[in-house]
């Protein structure tokens, strides 16, 4: 269920909820303007009255499919991209504003605001559970014949190897 919590001010009610940016900031990006990028976002979100509840560090990744943005009279291809969240508490109003920011941002590939829980909600990596087995009876091998008894046999004639193998076809 998602959190709201219903604020007066001014006569007025302002209803928060909690929400969640993931972005992709452009490659093309240096690594040390990251934060800068990041750090728009962030003051969007303070101006509109947010509160920051958790973060996730943009770091370089590789698209799962190239993503074509335009800028100006080009179409520009990325690739990789840094991928960032962040999970706030703001009220209802605010988030279209922030939205709308997000686009503007040419640094911004690509981005989404959605509602969510203030709850921990990322995945636990979990180690899978062994299963205990128990041992059995240990497989007992056959005997293999003697290298050294076929090794005394004399070599077979070419004419009883004919004579058995039309025993064998006529029955």
């Amino acid at each position: 269920m998602i959190a709201e919590e219903k604020n007066t001010t001014d006569d007025r009610e302002v209803t928060t909820r909690i929400y969640e940016i993931g972005y992709h900031v452009a490659a093309s990006v240096k690594e040390e303007d990251v934060e800068k990028v990041v750090s728009l976002i962030r003051e969007t979100i303070e101006k509109s009255g947010g509160s920051f509840i958790a973060e996730g560090a943009p770091s370089l990744m590789k698209l799962a499919y190239p993503m074509t943005v335009r800028e100006g009279e080009k179409k520009i291809e990325h690739d990789r991209a840094y991928f960032g969240w962040l999970k706030f508490e703001a009220a209802t109003e605010s988030t279209e504003a922030l939205e709308n920011s997000l686009k503007l941002n040419p640094s911004i590939v690509r981005s989404i605001v959605f509602k969510t829980v203030r709850e921990d909600t990322r995945a636990k990596m979990k180690a899978p559970q062994l299963r205990e087995v128990k041992r059995t009876d240990t497989i007992k091998s056959t005997p293999k014949r003697a290298v050294a008894e076929e090794a005394g046999k004399a070599p077979i004639s070419e004419e009883k190897l004919d004579k058995a193998l039309e025993e064998l076809t006529t029955e």
